[in-house]
């Protein structure tokens, strides 16, 4: 056994595929890995690839035709549950904003509509989100602000709306949804922590009832404006908001504790609203010092395609805020919609999903909405209501068309101090300690990104805080790929597996034989590194092998290269060279299509021989022991002869 001649598979060193037939392979893996067009393979018929075609692009095709009387009664009563959440969370986002508060209710008048269309989720519910609104508002105040010359500050929030619209479609119609990915879960629990934190804070302006407050976001603007102004505090509009956040904060612990109680939880919000307004009617409130909404007009969205603004003065602010707002938004609602699929066993297309967001934002903004997408506690509602599918989407848009059209007036005297107590308590469920604290047992580095993200957001701005977590993310991925693992890889007794002998102690060392494995791609950024590793583990091995057992072969298990570039394949031959020079040989098992590929075409295989390519690393120690076992045949033979001579 291990005679070269016995092994019957070897690698297989076909001619290389044509540039053409690579980079198409290349692109399908980094822009279709989901292969969307396998569904029309199985289509004989035209008009089949047709209707498949029209299901895949737009969804509402594929699950309407199923829709029967049994789901429609389910996502009427999850429609009707979520639009009680999106009135009284409408108002107060938009408020957030720092916009006329029938603009929330607008945004969740049209965008759900073309959700249902577009969107793959039968979870997610559309609408407004406290992160995106304040973070908008950050961005749009420093080129207009609200407080200056409204009427600008709303078209630059349409705008900005457009152009995450625009970008979020194309990025699902070039199917980049990768770039999303960059939004660590690390990053997001900290940026959604610290925008929890100040956004809660900024609300002591309603529950103090001031009338004066910083438009700046980091938490010591925010607490210096709070305790600066305590000439303005009213202790009446601090009692009522404590009541009213009391209330809420008690319908969730009973959500929590008995989850079928969930639409306790649900209502709990337009139930505040409702008793506010009654409270402030009744008693004349502002009178007190506890400020109300105002007016509020009735009718639907009107147009406002003629208010969008593309002034060269405001295009950055707008760009840069419906950019990153666009990601943001992105990253929530996709993650959502994959945490519920999970839950239902669906799937859900992510750049589908952005193609749906993309539109219905680019529809919001002409239609008088700002940015929308899909927040966790309506989604979670939407869930727990039992909806079938997204026409619990389009019932609570007809819902909130009942409201635009006959009920909008009635709510002009929400107190500002209920909409602030709404905030606050759905604020406080997104500040997720207890996930902070785990990433700080399970890995140190994901937490320090997530408290960068906490602590830029909180004590500097959203966007800077946003950008310093992304930046560590990216340097991490930079570090792996730069730093890939290399192991020292030892025999498991009784098996011919071989694994790395640090994490198995049990694995034994092959006498004159070191197998060392790749983990990663080799590439112009990591190939020093690979080439002064693969040293350090050769000059290491020699050293412990000094009781007659010196190393005489080297194995690179490349099971785990998926690709190298030319300065991989100039640093393996360059490794090669010097691993022959110390009178060791070298073995290589296991290259990939690929990495066999670019040995072909470097000649490679030629200066290093197909002999010294194996398909296992079993084969290739059973080969090294086999010609071990004859030099030292032939040692023996030779001592003998000259001891006989």
């Amino acid at each position: 056994m291990g005679n070269p001649d016995e092994i019957t598979q070897r690698v297989n060193f076909t001619t290389p595929r044509s540039f053409t037939t690579i980079l198409k392979s290349d692109l399908k893996e980094t822009f279709l890995p989901d292969d969307p067009f396998r569904q029309f393979k199985q289509e004989n018929s035209r008009l089949g690839r047709i209707k498949k075609g029209v299901q895949y692009f737009v969804p509402v095709f594929e699950w309407l035709p199923r829709y029967n009387l049994r789901m429609f009664r389910y996502d009427v009563l999850s429609g009707i549950t979520i639009a009680s959440l999106a009135i009284p969370q409408g108002i107060s986002y938009a408020k957030l904003a720092n916009l006329p508060p029938i603009i929330g209710l607008y945004c969740s008048f049209v965008p759900p509509l073309i959700y249902a269309v577009f969107g793959s989720s039968k979870v997610v519910a559309i609408g407004n989100v406290a992160a995106a609104s304040l973070l908008l508002a950050d961005i749009i105040e420093k080129a207009a602000p609200h407080n200056t010359d409204l009427t600008l500050y709303v078209s630059l929030i349409y705008t900005a709306t457009l152009f995450t619209g625009i970008f979020q479609a194309l990025l699902g119609f070039f199917r980049l949804g990768i770039l999303v990915d960059f939004l660590s879960h690390s990053t997001i629990i900290g940026f959604m922590s610290g925008t929890a934190t100040i956004i809660s804070l900024q609300q002591l302006k309603g529950f103090l009832g001031l009338k004066h407050f910083t438009t700046n976001t980091d938490v010591i603007s925010v607490l210096k404006a709070v305790f600066t102004r305590s000439s303005e505090w009213h202790w009446q509009s601090a009692l009522v908001g404590v009541i009213f956040l009391s209330f809420l904060i008690i319908t969730k612990e009973i959500k929590k504790r008995k989850p079928k109680l969930f639409w306790v939880s649900a209502i709990s919000p337009i139930l505040v609203v409702i008793v506010g307004c009654l409270f402030a009617y009744f008693t004349h409130s502002e009178k007190h010092g506890i400020a109300i909404v105002g007016e509020l007009g009735k009718g639907i969205n009107p147009l406002s395609i003629n208010r969008l603004n593309f002034d060269s003065e405001y295009l950055p602010y707008t760009l840069k805020a419906g950019i990153i707002t666009g990601i943001l938004a992105l990253a929530e609602g996709i993650a959502i919609g994959r945490s519920f699929a999970l839950m239902t066993n669906d799937q859900i297309d992510g750049n589908k999903e952005m193609i749906a967001f993309g539109a219905m934002n680019i529809a919001g903004s002409l239609t008088s909405c700002y940015l929308t997408t899909g927040p966790f506690s309506k989604s979670a509602v939407n869930y727990n209501a039992g909806c079938k599918t997204a026409m619990s989407n389009v019932v609570m848009s007809l819902c909130l068309l009942f409201v635009l059209l006959f009920l909008a007036p009635i709510f002009k005297y929400t107190p500002l101090v209920a909409l602030s107590a709404i905030i606050v308590a759905a604020m406080l469920g997104l500040i997720d300690y207890e996930e902070a604290y785990h990433l700080y047992k399970v890995d140190k580095f994901d937490f320090s990104i997530c408290m960068a993200a906490f602590l830029g957001v909180a004590f500097v701005s959203m966007d800077i805080g946003l950008m310093l977590s992304v930046g560590l993310s990216v340097v991490r991925a930079l570090l792996y790929v730069a730093r890939p693992s290399i192991t020292n890889n030892g025999k498991i007794p009784n098996t011919s597996m071989y694994r790395c002998m640090q994490q198995y102690p049990t694995a034994t060392r092959i006498p004159g034989i070191l197998i060392l494995q790749l983990g990663s791609p080799v590439y112009f950024a990591n190939s020093c590194y690979v080439r002064d590793r693969i040293s350090r583990w050769i000059d290491d091995g020699q050293q412990v092998s000094n009781e007659g057992n010196d190393i005489e072969h080297v194995i690179l298990d490349m099971g785990g290269v998926t690709s190298i570039d030319i300065s991989g394949i100039e640093m393996l031959q360059e490794v090669c060279k010097n691993i022959e020079r110390k009178g060791m040989k070298v073995a290589i098992t296991n290259p990939r299509l690929e990495v066999t590929e670019k040995m072909i075409l470097s000649k490679f295989v030629e200066d290093i021989g197909k002999d010294s390519v194996f398909l296992s690393v079993q084969d290739a120690v059973e080969t090294c022991r086999f010609t071990l076992n004859e030099q030292k045949e032939k040692k023996c033979s030779t001592s003998l002869e000259s001891g006989s001579s």
